[in-house]
């Protein structure tokens, strides 16, 4: 396996990327997901601003047509030359899965392909299939540490030729940190509001900074399962303002209630109460979460919960099919599980 850690992608970046034909982006830090994806595909040399050189595909095409991946990896570009397959929104797609199995095997000798995934847990399709394979470079993205805080601040400064002093560093770093992209828009948006001021203080901090570090999907997802509309608003917004793709809050919806679904399940199957199912099934849940995840799976019956799973996901290839409309789509799916999670949790 080829794990390139967080500390190690910049000088991978410069000095091992050119080995490599495939590669895995992965992490609960979606923005940190797309730079580091674009990053690799710039240092490809590829034109990416030519359609016959850059194919870009999201995971519904692939799912849509199990064999377009390896169609777009071995299709010849017109005129020659190496290309790039650039595949988004990846999850453990069984289509994706197999094509990434084919690849890994033989690596395409003009094609570099890059895929951006979610957040994918231990022994998770995709992970298996590449963390074996010395061919993909696997590259995991988690939230920035404080380091890696600062060494993005500093850059974003030094871009700009701008000064701060420590305690608006210190208040600004405590802001960011959730969503890389999100971290980078809100410095260069204080950049911006301070680009006449000598000094960056914490006056300019406190004013134009929101709060960055909070931006997580999980926010979303647990005010669904609650059942609290306000909460639910109030958390799709820091995503949208976040410029974080509505569809991967679909996607942790999805993923949750099927996960529930299995978890239920077992309870109706084995005569359980969700604390004993929780006890099993549920170590990798953050402890301020198994609270709610205990309550859906006392208000949900599987059979539900697996037609809410089916809903949302309904959903995301709506959403795929008509990019214009994602939000509106989302929103609406999401706050209909909201309100049944509201009705449930009454009655409860």
């Amino acid at each position: 396996m080829v794990e390139v850690k967080s500390h190690e992608f910049e000088g991978f970046l410069q000095k091992s990327v050119k080995f490599y034909r495939i590669f895995v982006i992965y992490g609960p830090d979606r923005g940190l997901v797309a730079e580091r994806a674009a990053q690799i595909a710039a240092a490809t040399g590829i034109d990416l601003a030519d359609s016959f050189a850059l194919t870009r595909l999201d995971v519904g095409d692939i799912t849509s047509d199990p064999g377009r991946l390896m169609d777009e990896v071995n299709a010849l570009g017109l005129f020659g030359g190496d290309k790039v397959v650039w595949v988004r929104g990846a999850a453990n797609e069984k289509a994706l899965v197999d094509g990434l199995q084919i690849i890994a095997e033989t690596p395409p000798e003009s094609c570099t392909v890059i895929i951006e995934a979610g957040d994918l847990k231990k022994g998770s399709a995709l992970r298996k299939v590449a963390e074996p394979a010395r061919t993909v470079a696997i590259v995991p993205c988690y939230q920035d540490d404080a380091k890696a805080l600062n060494a993005l601040i500093d850059s974003e400064l030094s871009a700009a030729g701008q000064r701060i002093t420590p305690a608006a560093r210190q208040l600004l770093a405590e802001s960011l940190g959730g969503d890389r992209i999100a971290s980078r828009n809100e410095i260069r948006k204080l950049l911006l509001y301070c680009l006449h001021e000598p000094m960056i203080d914490e006056s300019h901090v406190t004013e134009i900074i929101g709060d960055a570090s909070a931006i997580s999907t999980d926010e979303v997802v647990d005010a669904v399962l609650s059942g609290e509309p306000d909460a639910f608003l109030h958390a799709i917004q820091k995503i949208v303002t976040s410029k974080t793709p509505v569809f991967l809050v679909l996607q942790s919806c999805m993923r949750q209630f099927q996960q529930l679904e299995l978890m239920r399940i077992e309870m109706e199957e084995r005569q359980q109460q969700a604390g004993q199912v929780m006890q099993s099934h549920g170590r990798g849940i953050h402890f301020r979460r198994k609270p709610i995840i205990e309550r859906a799976l006392r208000n949900w019956t599987s059979k539900d919960l697996g037609r809410e799973a089916s809903r949302i996901q309904s959903t995301i290839l709506q959403s795929r099919q008509k990019a214009a409309l994602e939000d509106n789509l989302a929103m609406q799916t999401l706050l209909s599980s909201t309100l049944q999670s509201a009705r449930r949790n009454r009655r409860a």
